[in-house]
């Protein structure tokens, strides 16, 4: 029998948590919602150990590779993913609260369900702290990497990349739409959950917009720099976007990537270096669903979204998410403390932009790796072909 995908389970989650709310007993749905709120308080507990593991491993791996040619790579797909967040904000700004009303959500005083038990399970350290913890040891790792390549800490945090990976694919990837099934259960209760709903189809359609609107931008610097119809590169790259419609991982989408990069004249081991480290850095798609889907989730709960809060939300979105493309949907599992302590998201809200996030994850992937392809030929066009294979190996060696 057919697996079940995700994404069809979460809109059965949406559904069933809906029918709880409005015709089950309360006892019903107070079970359900018992289960969401130990689980949003797992999350909590998660997610420091999630930037942990995935930050500090990712800057470690970095040491390895070609200085140069690293430091130009990271610094456009960093800049790109930036660019893309603020671009993002200031469209959602104009146009989300035309399409939703402030408050639409429902009365935030209005009683719901309750769980029948209630447990604490604090982080172990908040995400700033963790943060910072994740850069002193990614740093820390890639220095002493090229003192002693047989560097002990480095496997350490690579198991420990593997166990937070585990995590989330076994336990709370499973388990998040019966998370969703009770956080619209309590929406139901409150009379939350059709107003929410129905602007999800509107929001959807203005991220897509984006995502292909900021996809014709990379493509047209990169055809202005290589002198390529920009069009036809990026018609090259639909292997890549719709392989990652299906995987939701970056990563998983490398091998097909790389073909469509080179479908497009990039060079071999430009390709080769470029495609794979983007997969992990360049996030500007994901970036673009998370801003808009935050500044929607503001918008429903009588809120305006602000630029001062949205920045370093931004900002650190480009950081925070590092290898996080590996994972379907670990982008915004890594981003939920983010969401928290910089934009004051309730643990209700927390959910909300994980069934957001979560419905459309391969569009947002889709674009990640379709801007690889971008950023490959823009990274090409500086490096020069003639001298691209020799700057790489030579890179590489003192990289070494």
């Amino acid at each position: 029998m057919k697996k079940i995908g995700l994404l069809p389970r979460l809109v059965i989650g949406i559904i069933a948590g809906i029918l709880i709310g409005l015709f089950f007993p309360e006892w019903f749905g107070r079970i359900l919602y018992t289960f969401s709120h130990i689980f949003g308080e797992m999350l909590s507990y998660i997610v420091p150990l999630i930037i942990i593991g995935f930050i500090a491993p990712g800057i470690a791996e970095l040491g390895a590779k070609a200085g140069r040619l690293l430091a130009g790579t990271a610094g456009l797909a960093y800049l790109s993913t930036i660019a893309a967040g603020i671009a993002a904000f200031f469209i959602s700004l104009a146009i989300i609260p035309l399409i939703i009303d402030h408050g639409a959500a429902g009365d935030p005083d209005a009683v719901g369900l309750t769980p029948f038990l209630e447990l604490e399970v604090p982080p172990i350290m908040g995400v700033m702290t963790a943060l910072v913890t994740a850069f002193i040891l990614g740093l820390g790792i890639n220095t002493l990497r090229h003192v002693n390549s047989q560097n002990n800490l480095f496997n350490v945090m690579e198991e420990f990349r593997s166990i937070v990976v585990m995590v989330i694919k076994k336990v709370i990837i499973p388990f998040l739409p019966i998370h969703i099934a009770g956080i619209f259960a309590d929406m139901a209760a409150t009379g939350e959950a059709f107003k929410t709903l129905s602007v999800f189809g509107q929001v959807f359609v203005l991220i897509l917009l984006m995502h292909l609107g900021y996809l014709l931008i990379q493509f047209s610097i990169a055809g202005t720099r290589t002198g390529k119809n920009p069009l036809k590169a990026l018609k090259n790259m639909a292997p890549a976007y719709t392989t990652a419609l299906g995987t939701m991982s970056s990563a998983a989408t490398i091998p097909i990537t790389l073909r469509s990069a080179k479908s497009n004249g990039v060079t071999e081991r430009i390709a080769e270096f470029v495609v794979p480290l983007s997969a992990t850095i360049h996030l500007a798609g994901s970036t673009i669903t998370l801003v808009a889907c935050s500044a929607a989730v503001v918008v429903l709960g009588n809120g305006t979204p602000e630029f001062g809060n949205f920045l370093p939300f931004i900002i650190l979105l480009g950081v925070t998410m590092i290898a996080a493309p590996g994972v379907p949907g670990g982008a915004v599992v890594a981003a939920l403390g983010l969401m928290s302590s910089i934009l004051g998201f309730t643990e209700a809200q927390q959910g909300l932009m994980l069934a957001l996030y979560m419905a459309q994850d391969g569009f947002g992937t889709a674009c990640n790796v379709t801007g690889d392809g971008a950023l490959s030929l823009i990274v090409d066009s500086f490096s020069g072909k003639s001298t691209a294979g020799e700057a790489v190996a030579a890179d590489q060696v003192a990289g070494d």
